[in-house]
């Protein structure tokens, strides 16, 4: 499916005049930034000192950059080898939501800063401000929204962290979306409340499996509506006696949970992927932007699907692309071509990239993708012809022949892919990118004597 037929979203509804918060209720405001696991961190400020936390931010440690997927903090990045050190995480203005489903909170997304206010390398909302920056230097823009797969099990029971899906099938049916009538209700009433613009939601495939869509937004807003949306549905499951899980893959054998990331670049209001001779209609430029995200897939993925888990979630077969091809319209396909139509318009068309999951921060995951476009489009570059069928179907021989690859099945195989592509990780940064190598790297150790679905597990309930 896609989400581009919908409205450009909006920025989340703001309300940063402290007037506005106290008599409204609000007791809190809790600034909300994405680690290198794709998992929120925050800090919560009285109401009466968030004028001061605009000023001056809050401060925290810059270790964040080196904690790794269960809180263990490595030591394997040099310059953040010492526990010493202070950083200040800055409010951004404008961005405030007081929360529908937790209305004595505010919740506003945060950018990390030096303690004397000027740029830190290691946050990832620059590493996106800068590439959305470069590509309006060279006249492009770009519309990106997320497809949010979730699992929602029983709270109550005594089979303490083993899930229980609220529903086990048949998929996509109303009687899936009845199992939760109460919370589906509040899920979207909130959703709407915080400004988050859904295009809709529906049961998915797997046991206890949903799914809505945001509708596309820039970059950075795009970023902000996830986590914002993750903070949402994880309130409303509370409510209602549910947990909410949009960990990669919940139960070992299972379809995993996607965050299915979909980008269109445009020059001078006219979307690049609609309106030429090519495949789907893409134009020259929109095929080179697509080029150049094949070419540097096995790096993207390094930072959108990072994680052990991501590993087992990208398997042959489930819809979730594990090979190194694009299709139009094609599932399987890593770089799903969506293409404009006569009932949905130009707009409509845009890239969906499959391989990408909770444990990615949706930040640098957009820094990846629209650097390797971008870098495309300044290449020059001309992609092979769309994959239209199941490339798991072919043998070792048909897929070498076609150019296509499986994506890296293992942390030493995505790193060097990572370590290896100087475009992504010019967009990300050497400090940064070395700081997710130390994390990527120890979330292996921790995971180096556990057997599949130990690993799974251990995951779960991050997300």
């Amino acid at each position: 499916m896609s989400m581009f037929d919908l409205l450009s979203a909006d920025a989340p509804r703001t309300g940063t005049e402290l007037p506005d918060l106290a008599p409204s209720g609000v007791v809190g405001v809790t600034i909300v930034w994405a680690d290198n696991n794709g998992i929120p961190r925050s800090r919560t400020v009285p109401v009466s000192q968030f004028g001061a936390a605009i000023e001056r931010g809050v401060g925290i440690t810059p270790l964040f950059a080196v904690f790794d997927s269960h809180d263990g903090i490595t030591f394997g990045h040099a310059p953040l080898a010492t526990p010493s050190g202070d950083i200040r995480l800055m409010p951004v203005p404008g961005r405030v939501v007081q929360l529908a489903g937790q209305p004595g909170f505010a919740w506003v997304p945060g950018r990390q800063v030096a303690a004397d206010g000027s740029a830190w390398p290691y946050d990832q909302r620059g590493a996106l401000e800068r590439q959305v920056a470069r590509a309006a230097e060279l006249g492009l823009d770009f519309l990106a929204g997320y497809e949010m797969e979730f699992h929602l099990s029983r709270a109550d029971g005594d089979d303490g962290d083993d899930p229980r899906p609220v529903y086990q099938g048949p998929s996509y049916g109303p009687a899936k979306l009845l199992a939760v009538d109460s919370f589906a209700e509040q899920l979207l009433r909130d959703l709407d409340r915080n400004g988050v613009p859904v295009g809709q939601f529906h049961g998915e495939y797997g046991p206890g499996q949903f799914e809505f869509n945001i509708a596309p937004a820039d970059p950075v807003t795009a970023a902000d509506l996830q986590l914002l949306a993750r903070q949402t549905v994880h309130a409303a499951a509370r409510a209602h006696g549910l947990r909410a899980s949009f960990a990669p893959l919940v139960t070992l054998g299972q379809v995993g949970n996607g965050w299915h990331l979909h980008t269109s670049p445009s020059r001078a209001g006219k979307n690049l992927l609609s309106g030429g001779d090519g495949p789907g209609g893409i134009t020259a430029e929109g095929g080179a932007y697509l080029a150049g995200l094949l070419r540097d897939l096995p790096a993207i993925v390094a930072v959108t699907a990072p994680s052990l888990c991501s590993l087992q979630r990208l398997r042959p077969g489930y819809w979730a692309g594990a090979y190194t091809c694009w299709g139009v319209e094609n599932r399987e396909a890593a770089l799903r071509l969506v293409p404009a139509t006569p009932l949905l318009g130009a707009g409509h068309a845009n890239v969906e990239l499959k391989p990408s999951d909770a444990s990615a921060n949706p930040y640098l995951a957009l820094a990846a993708v629209i650097a390797a476009g971008v870098a495309g489009i300044e290449d020059g570059l001309t992609p092979p012809g769309p994959v239209q069928e199941d490339p798991g179907n072919w043998t070792d021989e048909q897929r070498a022949g076609r150019g296509v690859h499986r994506l890296p099945t293992t942390v030493a195989e995505q790193l060097g892919a990572l370590l290896g592509n100087q475009r992504v990780r010019g967009a990300l940064g050497e400090e940064l990118t070395d700081a997710f190598r130390a994390v990527r790297e120890s979330d292996a150790a921790h995971a180096a004597d556990r057997d599949a679905a130990d690993l799974v597990r251990s995951y779960r309930w991050l997300y």
